[in-house]
């Protein structure tokens, strides 16, 4: 007899509710159908699925053991949030389980066609290559459908790192005598729902700072700078309105500006990974001595983003607004305002309730989307590499960061005498003593007696990303 050939596996999921969007939740039920197309007759013994969800990080570390060793220390950590496997055709051998590999599953997205390509052990093609139970299917299309419940429990939303992810996939195995498994993988999206509408989220958020410039003995006036945004929670797309005050009573020339940040952790071994980007920014007008300006709600504007992950152990998303005054020639006056970035969008009239339709409705713009990363090089530096003079203190260099924004594109935030560039390096370094009875200020005077030339940042005695 000729067999038939496999001539295409899909997975397909079922909306909810109606509605063409594809989100889960926790408690929902998340059913679909295995497509399998053959062309002429084929024997199968089994047609398999696999349900999962987990959050994963990993990274890598360099260490020195000492003046000619170095190893690198792995950090990788996992939370399962549900494990599920049916068998939609065929049946299991008594006394075996299905226990698959799954080698490179971190490496394998979207629903790629797969064929098994590693090497079976000899129990694994036993097991396949027996004639008992086998099931013979006709050529043409067959559907079979599955269907499982998400846990009642709170799961992270869908999202992908730098250094990690929270990922949910289906993934369905067709298994023939004396041929290798056919395998297909489909990812769906999860949402852990934040409700801005909350008291602690529809509550307001306000700082003032101010700054003192000096200069060896001399000291100008200082700088104030007030801001207040409305509330805390707000979904994408939407506009965030800044009230803010800057007063100047310095000699310099100073530019109000502000940004919201996104700040990825991921948690391994005790040891934590961070990873700061921007998502937007604007720029006030420069502001000359003497002077004030006010923002009546200045607006900026939320991008399409991964909503905030604050209940998961091992990665939190979370995102800031930071506004602040760029002073040439020393360190900026920054005011950091907390922000949950959630799912269900604000009520009308300060309604309270939600309805399934109303969470169904959200923006989703951002799924399979990423930030766009500035591309970043770091270099680890070796202990040797220090400065020990020409500063009022002493510095042991420890990394070198070079990261680039696009010509055509949003430019790095940081500037020198106001204005942006596409190419930044920064350098990690950390003190080699603790001394900080000297001035910042003087610091960065003798920066610019050395160079001949403003710089953007100065030297301090505590760890810091010196630009």
């Amino acid at each position: 007899m000729v067999l038939g050939k496999v001539k295409s596996l899909t997975i397909s999921f079922d909306c909810l509710n109606g509605s063409n969007i594809l989100v889960y939740s926790s408690g929902d039920t998340v059913s679909g159908r295995v497509s399998l197309e053959v062309t002429g007759e084929t024997r199968v013994k089994s047609l398999k699925i696999h349900a999962r969800g987990y959050a994963k990080v990993r990274w890598t570390e360099s260490r020195n053991a000492g003046s000619n060793t170095a190893y690198t220390q792995n950090y990788t950590e996992e939370v399962e949030y549900f494990n599920h496997k049916d068998v939609l055709l065929g049946h299991e051998r008594e006394g075996t389980g299905w226990n698959p590999s799954y080698q490179n599953d971190w490496n394998q997205t979207g629903a790629s066609f797969l064929l098994w390509n590693s090497i079976l052990s000899f129990s694994l093609l036993d097991d396949d290559n027996s004639e008992a139970g086998l099931h013979t299917i006709h050529s043409g299309r067959h559907e079979y459908a599955f269907s499982f419940e998400l846990p009642q429990i709170p799961l992270a939303t869908s999202f992908e790192g730098r250094h990690g992810g929270v990922r949910y996939w289906v993934k369905a195995e067709l298994h023939r005598p004396w041929l290798l498994p056919v395998k297909l993988k489909k990812e769906f999206t999860v949402f852990e729902h934040i409700d801005i509408n909350t008291p602690s989220l529809l509550s307001p958020q306000a700082g003032t700072k101010e700054k003192t410039l000096c200069c060896w003995l001399c000291t100008s006036g200082p700088i104030s700078l007030s801001a207040k945004i409305e509330r805390k929670g707000y979904t994408p797309g939407e506009s965030i309105q800044i009230f803010a005050e800057i007063e100047n009573c310095s000699s310099r020339m100073v530019v109000p500006k502000a940004t919201i940040y996104q700040t990825q952790a991921f948690y391994a071994k005790g040891k934590m990974k961070q990873v700061k980007q921007v998502v937007a920014n604007l720029c006030g007008e420069s502001l000359s001595a003497g002077k004030t300006e006010t923002w009546n709600g200045k607006q900026l504007k939320i991008p399409p983003v991964s909503p905030s992950i604050l209940d998961c152990s091992i990665i939190r998303v979370e995102y800031s607004l930071t506004v602040y005054v760029d002073i040439p020639g020393a360190m900026d006056l920054f005011l950091n305002l907390p922000l949950v970035v959630g799912t269900i969008p604000l009520h009308p009239f300060g309604s309270r309730t939600s309805s399934v339709s109303s969470q169904r409705s959200m923006n989703v713009n951002w799924l399979g989307l990423t930030l766009p990363e500035r591309p970043e090089v770091v270099l680890e530096l070796p202990e040797s590499l220090a400065i020990t003079s020409g500063y009022t203190q002493q510095y042991q260099a420890m990394q070198l960061y070079l990261h680039w924004g696009s010509l055509s594109g949003p430019s790095l935030e940081h500037t020198i005498n106001r204005c942006h560039f596409a190419v930044e390096m920064s350098v990690l370094v950390t003190s080699l003593r603790n001394d900080d009875s000297k001035p910042l200020q003087n610091n960065l005077q003798l920066v610019l007696d050395l160079h001949g030339q403003q710089m953007p940042a100065s030297f301090q005695t505590t760890l810091l990303l010196v630009k």
